[in-house]
């Protein structure tokens, strides 16, 4: 067991770290962090204890921001501009409030506005940004560069932004291979690569394509392939994926090269995150929403994790310790995780500002966290 656990937080108004105890229990908050940028993303190295934080926008640009001491402090590493440096550069009172300092311009000019996702593995930091681009640092975040492998893909002028624009959100390594990952954009589907990245290939192909004969929505299956709106991917500790899509959950044993329908039995197709157990690859948690245009909330406004333990086959809403009247909260693609403990913790945020775990994987939950500005991401550190 560890001394403690620390639930990443990233919000609308910055980064927040939620802190227990061995037990996974006297939570205590912390933040916010970042100086209120929008946090999309808050990673963690747990073998060093960084942390990374991810995220911007159009005022601020984009940015990852690095603690090395816990979370006590925090350095920026800028990465675009964004409309303050247009207007602080004319007007020195308004560089003056801002706290703006006139030096080298951010090394990727506007190239994007946002970094959407963060991944710490075998040395290196990759980000995902808004537009769709992938960024990998080797010097802990002080620099990164283009991974133009998947920029230059010859399918990039037909990337469609969802309704949350064109963003990269998904990053998956393989962890015992560094030449191997998977990375998720909405709308533009899966794509994984099997040499560092150099090459990448599309990987959205249906197991069984006559099964999504009845699917009408523009981002839903269609000619043999997945729905190219990913929401969010995990995967298994077998190296099965599973991913929540605009329409359904689906699941793929072969790394993405085909995908197999798992919604039998949940309540909805629509939803944003999924998570999945750090060592039995059969267990999957989920959280359906009611729908893409009936409001996004939890069917019949009562609150549901939704697990199955043979791989989707099957599947059960679990309630104990969930808002069973009147829920209306969204829970967003990258707010829902698990920790690595025996047995397995699962963590979600919603964007009504409230944190729920449970530490009987999925079992029951409590409430550790309320009353947080708009939660985007959720992610556990253990040490």
């Amino acid at each position: 067991m560890t001394n403690t656990t620390t639930v990443l937080v990233g919000t609308t108004k910055g980064a927040f770290l939620v802190d227990g105890d061995a037990e996974r229990g006297n939570w205590q908050v912390r933040g916010p962090f970042c100086d209120g940028w929008p946090i999309n993303h808050v990673v963690a190295d747990e073998t060093t204890g960084a942390i990374w934080a991810g995220g911007g926008g159009d005022f601020h640009g984009a940015g990852v921001w690095r603690s090395e001491d816990g979370g006590e402090s925090w350095t920026l590493t800028r990465l675009s501009a964004g409309e303050v440096d247009d207007w602080a550069a004319s007007d020195p009172e308004v560089a003056g409030f801002f706290g703006w300092l006139a030096g080298d311009p951010p090394p990727f000019g506007k190239a994007f506005s946002q970094v959407w996702s963060l991944n710490a593995a075998h040395g290196r930091l990759h980000a995902g940004t808004k537009p769709a681009t992938l960024l990998v640092s080797s010097d802990g975040g002080d620099t990164f560069a283009w991974v133009d492998g998947l920029s230059d893909h010859p399918s990039r002028p037909d990337w469609n932004g969802g309704a949350a624009g064109l963003v990269l959100h998904t990053i998956l390594p393989d962890p015992g291979d560094a030449t191997r990952m998977w990375v998720a954009i909405s709308a533009a589907g899966v794509f994984a690569t099997e040499d560092g990245g150099t090459t990448w290939e599309r990987r959205n192909r249906l197991s069984n394509a006559e099964s999504c004969a009845d699917h009408d929505h523009p981002a839903a299956p269609r000619d043999g392939e997945t729905g190219h709106c990913v929401h969010n991917m995990m995967r298994a500790s077998d190296g099965t994926l599973y991913q929540q899509n605009h329409h359904g959950v689906w699941r793929s044993r072969d790394g993405g090269r085909s995908w197999d329908d798992i919604n039998d039995g949940l309540p909805s197709t629509f939803g944003f995150p999924i998570a999945v157990h750090p060592r039995d690859p059969g267990m999957v948690w989920t959280l359906p929403l009611n729908g893409d245009s009936a409001g996004r909330f939890p069917p019949e406004a009562k609150a549901a994790v939704w697990k199955s333990t043979d791989g989707g086959e099957s599947w059960a809403g679990k309630r104990d310790g969930l808002p069973q009247e009147g829920c209306f909260f969204t829970v967003l693609r990258q707010a829902m995780t698990r920790d690595e403990a025996d047995p397995a913790g699962v963590y979600f945020g919603t964007n009504s500002g409230s944190v729920f775990a449970s530490r009987d994987e999925g079992e029951t939950w409590d409430e550790i966290a309320r009353h947080l500005p708009t939660i985007l991401s959720v992610e556990v550190m253990a040490r």
